[in-house]
C-alpha cells in the first residue's frame, strides 16, 4: 500500500479484490481480460443493451424480438422426442407462449406449477405449435412485487469463462458504487479548456451512463458506438495512443544514430546499371530516406508500396550509402522464400560493385555459418540478409548502422527489438527502414504507425498491365486446366496456387503435391514445378530459379510466393479456394503476375456455396487493383488486427476505441495529442498509464 490509507487510493489503485463478491477465482477470471483495478472494470464497457423496461404483451411478441414478457402458466410437461424437454406454457388475456427447457431438474420443474405468474426475458422464435422462449431468464412473480420493471437498459458485458452477466452487472454495480461515493477516485485527465474544445462531458459521467442507460437512452446510437459518452472514451483513449507514439518517437530522437553520409558513387553505379529507370516516386522516396541518414538521429520510416512498386531497389540504394559511410547493412524477411528473393535481387546488384552480399538462416548451418558469423563480426561482410537468424544470441555485428525490415507487420514485437538491439553500441543505435507492401488505409497508418515517417511509393514502373481478374466456381475446373494449356502454348508462364483451411504447413505441401501430381497427368507435354514450404532452400532456389528462367511452365505453390518472386513472363495465376484468404493476401498473390507487357490473367477457382461475406470479397477482388482501397475493404471486413499482423503480437489492442469506426475521431485525436504536450505535459504520462499500461514497450518499435 505504500503507507497510504485505503479510502485514499484512486480507483486505478484499488485491486478488484475490494469489490465484494470478488474472491481470488473471480480476480484471476478478471484477470484473464486485463482487469486488475476497480477503474479496469469501469472501463470494461457493454458490447450491447437489452431493453427489459418494459414489459409486453404475449400477443405483441413476433419472432426475432428480444423481450420482457409475463404470463400465468397454464399447465406444465415433459415432452419426449429426439431431446427430451421441458415445456411451460404460458399465457395472458392477449395471447400464449411456450418455454423451452432443454436442461432442467426436478427441483426446477416443481417449482413452474400451474397458476404461478412467471416474468420472462429472452429471444422469441417459432416453435412447432406457437411461438417459444428457448432456455429463457425468468422469475417468479407475487402479487405483493406489483409490477416493478428495471429502471434502465440492461448492458451485455464481453466475458471470459466462468464469468456470467449477471455476476458483470453485480461488479459493475459495485463498482459504480464506490464511483458514486467520490467522483475525484477516478481522475479527470482531460482539461477543461480542452474538453470545452472537443465538445466533451465529464468521465465518471460517461462511465455511469454507458454502464446503466437510460430507460429512454437511443439504443441505436450506443449500438453503433457514436453516442456521446462513448466519444469522450473513446476520444481519451485515441489520445494515449497518440501520446503514447509521440513519447516513443521522443525517447528514440534522444538516442544517437551514425551519420551516414557517402558519396554517391556506389548509388550512381547502382543506378546507372540497373536496365531500367527508377520512378519518380522512387527518386522522391530515395532522397526522402538519405536525407534520413545523414542526420545523427535514428532514421524510423515506412515505406509502402503497392506489389511491384520496386520497393526492393529503394532498400538496396539506402543500404548503400550505408556501406559509402563504412557501416553494416542487415536485411530481415519473414519467410525464406522473400528473404532469398531479396538475396538475388541484392546480388545482383551489389556483387558486380565488389560488395559481397551474406545469407543467414536457420539452415545455414556448420562451418558456413561459423564462417560467416565471423565475418560478420568483423565487418569482413557488409550486408547480410536473412531470416530471424539475424538476431540470434551468437549473432554480432562489427558497425550496423542500418537495419531494413520487409513485412514488419509479420514478426513479432521482440524479434523487432532484437534485430535494433543487435545494433546498438557505443550509445548509437542503427537507422531502421521498414517496409511493406501491404498497403495500410491512412486511417489506420496514422494511428497505428504514428511514430513513423511514412513514405509512398505510389507510382508502378512503366510497361506493366493491370491484371485482369475473373471469379469462377471449382465446377469449370476442366475448363480452367485447358486456359492454362493455352496459355504456356503461346509461350506465357502460370501460377497455380493451393490454399488449405487448415494451418497445418504439412497438410498444405500434401496439398500441393498431389495438385501438381494432378495437373502434370492432365498437361502432358507442359513442364510442371513445385515450391512449398517445406522444401529446403536448395531446392526451392533451384525451382524458382528454373522457373525464372522459363524451363518450367507451371508453378504449383502453396502461399509461400505471396511476396517477393519476380517472374515478368508468369501471364497467369490460378488461386485455388480464394474464399478462405483474406483481401490483403490475395492482392499480394495477384501481384506475382502483370509484372511484364503483356496482358495478364489471374483466376479465382472458389468451392461453392459461397456466403455472403466470401462473395463480396472476390467482388472486390474482381472490380479493382488498387491496393488501398482493396485494403481499406479488408479493414472494413476483417478489422485491423489482421491487415497488421497484430492479431497474435498484442500490438493495436483498444479498449474501446474501434479503428474503423471512430477514424472520423483520429484528426482531432492527434491535434488534442499536441496541445496536452504544449498546455499540460503533466497529464501525460498518467493518460499513457491509463490506457496503454505494460503495453507501451511496444511502440519503441
Amino acid at each position: 500500500m505504500g503507507g497510504k490509507n485505503r479510502a485514499a487510493l484512486s480507483l486505478a489503485e484499488k485491486p478488484v479484490t475490494c469489490l465484494k463478491g470478488v474472491g481470488p477465482k473471480k480476480a484471476e477470471r478478471l484477470a484473464r481480460l486485463g482487469i486488475r483495478s476497480v477503474q479496469d472494470v469501469l472501463f470494461h464497457l457493454p458490447v450491447r443493451y437489452q431493453d427489459r423496461t418494459r414489459v409486453v404483451p404475449l400477443g405483441s411478441l413476433r419472432a426475432g424480438d428480444e423481450a420482457v414478457c409475463e404470463g400465468v402458466i397454464d399447465h406444465v410437461e415433459i415432452r419426449f422426442g429426439r431431446r427430451r424437454s421441458l415445456l411451460v406454457h404460458l399465457s395472458d388475456s392477449s395471447g400464449r407462449i411456450i418455454l423451452r427447457f432443454f436442461h432442467f431438474s426436478a427441483t426446477q420443474k416443481n417449482a413452474l406449477s400451474r397458476g404461478a405468474r412467471l416474468r420472462c426475458f429472452g429471444t422469441v422464435r417459432n416453435g412447432p405449435a406457437c411461438l417459444e422462449l428457448v432456455h429463457p431468464e425468468y422469475r417468479l412473480v407475487r402479487e405483493e412485487d406489483g409490477q416493478e420493471e428495471e429502471a434502465t437498459l440492461t448492458p451485455v458485458y464481453p466475458t471470459t469463462e466462468g464469468m456470467h452477466q449477471l455476476s458483470w452487472r453485480e461488479i459493475t454495480g459495485r463498482a459504480l458504487e464506490l464511483l458514486g461515493q467520490d467522483d475525484s477516485g477516478l481522475e479527470e485527465l482531460i482539461p477543461q479548456a480542452l474538453a470545452e474544445r472537443h465538445s466533451l462531458g465529464d468521465l465518471a459521467s460517461a462511465l455511469r451512463y454507458l454502464h446503466r442507460p437510460s430507460a429512454d437512452a437511443p439504443r441505436s446510437l450506443l449500438q453503433q458506438g457514436r453516442h456521446p459518452a462513448q466519444r469522450r472514451l473513446v476520444f481519451e483513449e485515441l489520445v494515449a495512443r497518440q501520446l503514447s507514439l509521440r513519447a516513443a518517437r521522443r525517447s528514440l530522437r534522444q538516442l544517437r544514430a551514425p551519420v551516414l553520409y557517402g558519396a554517391g558513387e556506389l548509388r550512381r553505379a547502382l543506378i546507372a546499371a540497373l536496365p531500367f529507370e527508377l520512378t519518380a516516386a522512387q527518386q522522391r522516396v530515395v532522397k526522402e530516406i538519405a536525407a534520413d541518414l545523414e542526420k545523427p538521429l535514428p532514421m524510423l520510416r515506412l515505406v509502402q508500396g503497392d506489389v511491384g512498386s520496386g520497393k526492393t531497389v529503394v532498400a538496396a540504394l539506402a543500404a548503400l550509402q550505408a556501406l559509402e559511410a563504412g557501416w553494416q547493412v542487415a536485411l530481415m524477411a519473414p519467410t525464406e522464400l522473400l528473404a532469398e528473393q531479396h538475396l538475388r535481387s541484392f546480388r545482383d546488384w551489389l556483387e558486380p560493385l565488389r560488395l559481397p552480399v551474406g545469407w543467414l538462416s536457420s539452415r545455414v548451418k556448420g562451418r558456413a555459418r561459423s564462417s560467416l558469423l565471423e565475418a560478420l563480426a568483423t565487418g569482413e561482410v557488409p550486408i547480410v540478409v536473412g531470416t530471424q537468424a539475424l538476431f540470434q544470441e551468437e549473432v554480432a555485428y562489427h558497425r550496423m548502422g542500418l537495419v531494413v525490415v520487409d513485412e514488419q507487420h509479420r514478426f513479432g514485437v521482440h524479434q523487432r527489438l532484437a534485430l535494433r538491439d543487435k545494433g546498438a553500441g557505443q550509445g548509437e543505435v542503427p537507422h531502421q527502414l521498414i517496409m511493406t507492401a501491404t498497403p495500410i488505409p491512412r486511417s489506420l497508418a496514422m494511428t497505428a504507425y504514428a511514430d513513423l515517417d511514412l513514405s509512398v511509393i505510389d507510382e508502378l514502373p512503366p510497361g506493366r498491365t493491370p491484371v485482369q481478374t475473373v471469379v469462377v466456381s471449382d465446377s469449370r475446373r476442366e475448363e480452367v486446366i485447358e486456359r492454362v494449356r493455352a496459355a504456356c502454348a503461346r509461350g506465357r508462364q502460370a501460377y497455380w496456387v493451393c490454399t488449405l483451411i487448415e494451418e497445418s504447413e504439412s497438410l498444405q505441401c500434401q496439398a500441393a503435391e498431389e495438385t501438381a501430381r494432378q495437373l502434370a497427368g492432365s498437361l502432358e507435354g507442359l513442364e510442371v514445378g513445385l515450391v512449398h514450404g517445406r522444401l529446403h532452400s536448395a531446392e526451392k532456389e533451384q525451382v524458382m530459379a528454373a522457373f525464372k528462367a522459363g524451363d518450367i511452365d507451371l508453378l504449383v505453390a502453396t502461399t509461400v510466393i505471396e511476396v517477393g518472386v519476380d517472374v515478368p513472363n508468369a501471364s497467369l495465376m490460378i488461386i485455388e479456394n480464394p474464399e478462405r484468404l483474406g483481401l490483403s493476401q490475395l492482392h499480394q498473390l495477384r501481384g506475382r503476375v502483370g509484372r511484364g507487357a503483356t496482358e495478364s490473367h489471374c483466376v479465382l477457382m472458389y468451392h461453392p456455396p459461397l456466403g455472403e461475406h466470401s462473395r463480396v470479397r472476390l467482388a472486390v477482388m474482381r472490380e479493382t487493383t488498387d491496393g488501398f482501397l482493396i485494403s481499406q475493404k479488408d479493414l472494413e471486413l476483417r478489422g485491423p488486427g489482421e491487415i497488421l499482423g497484430t492479431r497474435q503480437t498484442g500490438e493495436m489492442q483498444f479498449r474501446v476505441a474501434d479503428l474503423l469506426r471512430d477514424q472520423y475521431l483520429l484528426e482531432e485525436a492527434r491535434e488534442a495529442a499536441d496541445w496536452l504536450l504544449r498546455q499540460a505535459p503533466e497529464k501525460v504520462r498518467p493518460l499513457i498509464d491509463r490506457w496503454l499500461g505494460a503495453d507501451t514497450r511496444y511502440v519503441q518499435v
